[in-house]
């Protein structure tokens, strides 16, 4: 079995007090389809490196990675085959900035309050790791 290694995070900021989270959309997804800043692993890239340089690359953003959250996810590639993708995601705040798309690799991006960003995300681990995002910030 072969695998793939990315990272990313889920990137919030606050609005009066409350998270709201910034959403992407793949050029490569269909219509609806949206999920969080990720990338490859560079060789010699820690996990946290790989996921500050994808973040500022696709969504233009200077974060901070909050410790004490790590989620996974792992599935099969449809290509090529015995491929598996493993994608670790941290939680990431930023404030005062706008976030510009990296036009050549994704649609749009939009931020919302969790109650309106949970029902655009179309996967049920992405799902979930919104959720433990959520509950992370909000305990």
């Amino acid at each position: 079995m072969n695998y793939e290694y990315s990272c990313g995070a889920v990137v919030f900021t606050r609005k009066d007090g409350v998270p709201h989270y910034l959403l992407i959309r793949q050029n490569d997804q269909s219509e609806g389809c949206h999920g969080f800043p990720k990338g490859h692993m560079e060789p010699g890239e820690t996990e946290e490196q790989t996921a500050l340089r994808e973040i500022y690359e696709e969504v233009g953003l200077r974060v901070r990675l909050l410790s004490g959250f790590r989620a996974v996810e792992d599935y099969a590639l449809p290509y090529p085959p015995d491929t598996r993708k493993q994608v670790v995601f941290f939680l990431a705040e930023y404030e005062n900035q706008t976030p510009r798309i990296q036009e050549s690799e994704l649609t749009s991006c939009c931020l919302l309050p969790f109650a309106e960003a949970l029902p655009l995300v179309e996967y049920d681990d992405s799902k979930q790791i919104l959720t433990d995002a959520h509950a992370f910030l909000t305990k």
